[in-house]
């Protein structure tokens, strides 16, 4: 048995908007930005303008959404000691949170959450997946609950 899986997250939403289009289904969540990865370089916290670029746009979508909160999971390799990647990963989602704030992002629509390098994307070797932030989406309900 032959499984393809595609980690390619633009083609992935053009096609659950193609498929949802053709079904007279989409969701009022189709303008949410579907690229919710954003990697890093070796011992680094900064994005770069592409990813900024996104980041922005999330932003626009909470704003535009107020019962919408957002988790931010920071996470790290797991090159150093665990304190600092803990530390890493705790810069990376306070970044990603600043840049929100900035763009008018309410405090009170944001969670953070930092792993360092306890929770890995795919195996511990792979260090380059493993450093990153992902945006987790939480309606009102669910992050109040949390």
């Amino acid at each position: 048995m032959t499984v393809l899986v595609l980690d390619n997250p633009d083609m992935l939403a053009k096609a659950a908007l193609a498929f949802a289009g053709a079904n007279g289904q989409l969701s009022a969540d189709a303008d949410r930005p579907h690229r919710t990865r954003f990697h890093y370089g070796f011992n680094k916290h900064t994005l770069d303008a592409p990813d900024i670029d996104m980041l922005k746009r999330h932003a626009a979508y909470i704003k535009g959404h107020p019962g919408m909160q957002v988790r931010i999971h920071g996470h790290a390799d797991n090159f150093g000691s665990a304190e600092y990647n803990r530390f890493l990963a705790r810069l990376r989602a306070n970044a990603v949170a600043r840049l929100l704030i900035q763009e008018g992002v309410s405090q009170s629509s944001i969670l953070l959450a930092t792993w360092g390098s306890d929770r890995p994307l795919t195996r511990p070797e792979d260090h380059a997946a493993n450093r990153r932030v992902e945006l987790e989406y939480l309606s009102l309900d669910v992050a109040r609950a949390l």
